[in-house]
């Protein structure tokens, strides 16, 4: 009788993967499939990137493209199908504490309590980041003012308008002074001065030396802010550069034209 040969187990991505400690963030190969009873959606189709600290990376597409997937995987709340990716040096898939701990991720839906006040909000999410009451304090009052929301900060939020809530979702986000921040849709449902006040804190951030994720589907958001923007669209990484770069290279006036050119339909038109 001859021998049996021992059944190996081929290598996946994940078991070889060694993250390059000098990217703020790195993808390989991502794929997150969500199982439905008659077919398997592929929001996430099999993305690689990598972004340098310091730098305002954007996620550029329609809704529904993969954006907030990626997110929700980048920290850890979505397991991925395949793939893996690293943030901060830490492995997605192997070292989510290290990452939490780093991180301030600012979410598409509203993360507010609406029975407490603005200032309230963020004082319930900085203890859970045990920072010390005096920094707190100066954190959030600095935070309120920057955002023009130190008024409404004493009323409870459940009065709050849409943009209103967005403006203290970005403040909690970012009140444990995080190393790397995940914006997704920040500045969605604000009045256009409110938006482009919020553009310009969101761009000041990279002098605080801050690694910065930004998904948008705003044209005018992405050229304004963005070093390098991932153009994603039915969960692939479709085009990457900078804006400058992308419109040079398809002779286009904005980033909309560029994405008209590749797909033939407009970001807006959505999935």
């Amino acid at each position: 009788m001859g021998l049996k040969s021992k059944k190996t187990n081929p290598m996946r991505t994940e078991d070889i993967f060694e993250p390059d400690s000098s990217y703020a963030i790195e993808v390989k190969e991502l794929k997150k499939y969500f199982k439905g009873k008659f077919e398997t959606v592929k929001a996430v189709d099999g993305i690689s990137f990598k972004v340098k600290y310091g730098e305002l990376f954007g996620f550029l597409g329609p809704n529904g493209a993969g954006k907030t997937t990626t997110i929700n995987m980048l920290t850890g709340l979505l397991k991925p199908t395949e793939g893996t990716g690293a943030v901060g040096g830490y492995d997605i898939t192997k070292n989510l504490n290290s990452i939490k701990q780093i991180i301030g991720v600012c979410p598409q839906e509203p993360a507010t309590f609406k029975f407490l006040t603005g200032k309230e909000n963020i004082e319930l999410f900085g203890n859970l980041h045990l920072i010390a009451k005096e920094v707190l304090k100066n954190r959030t009052s600095k935070l309120l003012e920057t955002l023009d929301l130190l008024e409404a900060s004493k009323r409870k939020t459940k009065g709050y308008s849409g943009g209103m809530v967005r403006r203290l979702n970005l403040i909690i986000a970012l009140i444990n002074n995080p190393k790397i921040a995940f914006l997704d849709e920040p500045t969605v449902g604000m009045d256009p001065r409110a938006r482009r006040s919020t553009w310009e804190y969101i761009g000041s951030l990279k002098n605080e030396d801050k690694t910065i994720i930004l998904t948008t589907h705003y044209i005018e958001e992405a050229e304004a802010l963005c070093d390098k923007v991932a153009i994603i669209d039915y969960g692939k990484l479709i085009e990457l550069g900078s804006p400058k770069e992308l419109m040079e290279k398809y002779e286009a006036v904005n980033l909309e034209k560029v994405f008209m050119k590749i797909t033939g339909r407009r970001i807006v038109e959505g999935i």
